[in-house]
């Protein structure tokens, strides 16, 4: 555990290197007239004369890792996050281990990744959501940029307005099925709450659409049938 830092212990430092200054600058001739002077320990201020340092300036004897090993655990940490694959705790501690196995035979404890984290301003921990491969595609420019290009000679070709360009979702989900959320209950409980779904299982269709100027269409909703007329779909034949 780092050593507390209190204001007495700032005083205390601060009378410390006055002390030192003094005698470096000869306006006290003996460590003990200096220590008199500041009020400060003799032996501490003979200890940090000849270059002891600071114990709060110490990295904590509990601390495997050099400062090094752990800066390169953060670049690898924000390095996969990046691209979509930000590590689990116990994936930390492998790394952490690992680079401790490069010199020597210790190993972090099970609680050091959640530690770390929080020792370390760059990075924290965060629930994290299912992403499917082929959407995150989507998001790299290199892959999209082709369509971009396509739509953009293609308005240039028919003379279409930006105030003529629209953007169409469709999207489908179950009525009446409940989604996972933080709730809040008794603080008795010991197993995990359950959302209780109405029991209604009818898919519902939604298309919606936005204006590039900002504003949107009113949305298409659909229902499934109760009863299909053959008509719906005799226009559709060939022929």
């Amino acid at each position: 555990m780092a050593q507390q830092i209190t204001t007495e212990s700032i005083r205390s430092e601060g009378r410390l290197l006055l002390a030192i200054s003094a005698i470096q600058q000869d306006q006290i001739q003996t460590m003990r007239r200096a220590a008199a002077t500041y009020e400060v320990n003799k032996t501490t201020l003979k200890r940090r004369i000849d270059g002891t340092t600071a114990r709060r300036d110490c990295e904590p004897n509990s601390k495997k890792l050099t400062k090094l090993e752990e800066r390169a655990i953060v670049l690898h940490i924000l390095d996969l996050d990046s691209r979509g694959f930000a590590p689990k705790l116990i994936y930390v501690r492998e790394m952490a281990n690992y680079l401790l196995a490069e010199r020597c035979n210790l190993t972090v404890g099970v609680n050091w990744p959640h530690n770390f984290v929080k020792r370390t301003e760059e990075i924290e921990t965060k629930y994290n959501r299912k992403y499917d491969y082929q959407r995150a595609r989507c998001e790299d420019p290199a892959i999209i940029q082709p369509w971009f290009n396509l739509v953009r000679n293609f308005k240039a070709k028919h003379g279409i307005t930006d105030e003529d360009t629209y953007n169409f979702d469709e999207t489908g989900f179950q009525m009446g099925v409940s989604s996972t959320a933080k709730v809040v209950t008794g603080s008795e409980r010991r197993s995990q709450p359950k959302a209780v779904q109405p029991g209604n299982r009818e898919w519902v269709t939604v298309i919606q659409g936005v204006n590039s100027q900002g504003w949107p269409i009113p949305p298409f909703i659909i229902f499934a049938g109760v009863y299909h007329l053959s008509c719906w779909y005799e226009d559709l034949l060939p022929g």
